[in-house]
């Protein structure tokens, strides 16, 4: 089983920032054994959607070369838990990025309200010497298309991501295939 903490994005600009959202219902399982009687999402089930949402726009500007791994929570707050009918949405900003790790602030949103904010660090892995591949291309073409990145992916010049022509498994990027799962 695998845990998918966004519903969609919103907004992708490769290298920079993304946008995502997270619907909290009453369908989920967890929402009903956490806490018995007050149906809230936990915060780590937060963090988690704020790591995905950030993941993905660190793996993407790496060209998916490299496995992306949470390695700290610098600091995380909430101002309050997301109950049923909350949407939450995700911000994650790339504040430092380089081959060994990155730093993302994530900041989430619900109702229009501030809700919470996290400090990030990834580290990058050669993709199966240290650790193993965590998805394969299909199964990550597959999460991607269901987040429909590809409605709203832009480039860092405010031009529109386009499929490429080329394998099932490359996305024009300029003028270079990239090995991210074509959307």
């Amino acid at each position: 089983m695998r845990w998918f903490w966004i519903d969609r994005f919103t907004e992708f600009v490769r290298g920079r920032r993304a946008r995502s959202v997270k619907a909290v219902t009453l369908a989920e399982e967890y929402l009903h054994d956490h806490f018995p009687g007050a149906a809230m999402m936990p915060a780590t089930l937060v963090l988690e959607g704020m790591a995905q949402t950030a993941g993905l726009l660190v793996a993407d500007a790496l060209d998916f070369n490299l496995q992306v791994v949470l390695a700290k929570v610098g600091s995380m707050r909430l101002e309050f838990e997301p109950v049923p009918g909350d949407t939450i949405e995700f911000l994650a900003e790339i504040v430092e990025l380089s081959s060994l790790g990155s730093v993302v602030r994530v900041t989430s949103r619900i109702g229009g309200r501030d809700h919470g904010a996290a400090d990030l660090y990834y580290g990058h892995l050669e993709a199966g010497t240290t650790v193993p591949r965590l998805f394969k291309n299909e199964e990550m073409k597959r999460w991607l298309d269901s987040l429909r990145i590809g409605d709203v992916a832009m480039n860092a010049d405010g031009t529109r991501v386009v499929r490429g022509p080329g394998p099932a498994d490359a996305v024009t990027r300029g003028d270079k295939a990239s090995p991210m799962p074509n959307w």
